[in-house]
C-alpha cells in the first residue's frame, strides 16, 4: 500500500488488512523529509490500528532541494520533487524488493478520481494496481474520515486545518491559490521560506512561479511575494483552487 499519510492511504491499508490479513502487507511510505509532524504521529496510529509496520524510504532531499538541484521551479503541471521523492523512489523499492508476479500495488484514492486509478495502472504496467476505495460500495473521503472516527484514530492536523492533503507540511507546489493562502494563514514561517526560495530561483531561472495569476483574461506568473500582499490587503483571490498533490501517482 502505497501509505502517503493521508486518510485514503489509510482506508486502502485498512481494507486489505481485513480482507488478507498482514502477513504480506508492506506500508511504503516515501518521506520528503518536510512533513508536518503530525503526519508522522499520524503514520504511527493509523499503522498500529492496521496492525502492520510502516516502511520508510528517503531520497534524502526536500521537495526545496530536490528543485534547487534541477534548477526548476515546480507547479500544478511539472512536480521534479514527486517524481524523484515520490514515483521513482517507490517504483524502484517495488522493482528491488518484488516480484512483478506476485505483488498488488494498493493505492488509496476514491471512486471521484478513478481516471487517476486508471492512469496510474498505465505508468506502472506491468504492475497490477487496485484502489479499494473506487470498489463498490464506493467510499469518498468523507466517508473515509467517519471510518477513521469509530476507529478512534486522530485526524491529520493539517485537514482539521482546512487543506486537502496531508503532505508538504501543506505547501504543495501543485496547490493553488487556496491551499497557498490556507499556509500564509496557518504557517507562516513555512510559507516565508517559500517565498525567499522562489525568490532566489527566480534570479537562476527566469519569470516562473509556483502560482499563477488568473485574474486577467490571459494567466500569467503570480510570485508567492505578490500572492501575500493581496491576501494582506484582502484583494480577491480563488480561494476554492487547492489543486492537489496526487505526487505518488
Amino acid at each position: 500500500v502505497q501509505f502517503s499519510g493521508g486518510v485514503g492511504s489509510w482506508a486502502a491499508g485498512k481494507m486489505v488488512a481485513e480482507r488478507y490479513g498482514t502477513a504480506d502487507l508492506v506500508l511504503l511510505f516515501a518521506d520528503v523529509n518536510d512533513e508536518h509532524p503530525d503526519l508522522y504521529r499520524f503514520l504511527a496510529d493509523a499503522s498500529a490500528n492496521i496492525g502492520a509496520p510502516v516502511t520508510r524510504i528517503s531520497d534524502g532531499r526536500t521537495p526545496m532541494e530536490v528543485m534547487t538541484d534541477e534548477s526548476f521551479i515546480g507547479n500544478s503541471r511539472k512536480d521534479p520533487c514527486s517524481k524523484i521523492l515520490k514515483r521513482k523512489l517507490l517504483d524502484k523499492w517495488c522493482k528491488d524488493n518484488c516480484d512483478v508476479a506476485d505483488t498488488t500495488r494498493y493505492i488509496g484514492i476514491d471512486w471521484t478520481e478513478v481516471n487517476r486509478l486508471t492512469t496510474f495502472r498505465k505508468r506502472i504496467a506491468p504492475w497490477r494496481v487496485e484502489g479499494p476505495l473506487c470498489e463498490p460500495p464506493y467510499m469518498s473521503k468523507q466517508d473515509a474520515f467517519a471510518w477513521l472516527a469509530r476507529e478512534g484514530v486522530t485526524v491529520p492536523r493539517l485537514y482539521e486545518l482546512g487543506f486537502s492533503h496531508n503532505n508538504c507540511g501543506g505547501a504543495c507546489i501543485k496547490g493553488g491559490q487556496g491551499a497557498w493562502a490556507n499556509v500564509l494563514e496557518h504557517f507562516p514561517e513555512r510559507y516565508a521560506r517559500w517565498e525567499q526560495w522562489e525568490a532566489d530561483m527566480r534570479l537562476k531561472v527566469g519569470n516562473h512561479t509556483i502560482l499563477r495569476d488568473r485574474s486577467k483574461k490571459r494567466s500569467g506568473p503570480l510570485t508567492l511575494k505578490d500572492f501575500r500582499i493581496r491576501v494582506e490587503g484582502n484583494a480577491p483571490i480563488d480561494r476554492s483552487e487547492q489543486g492537489g498533490c496526487g505526487c505518488a501517482l
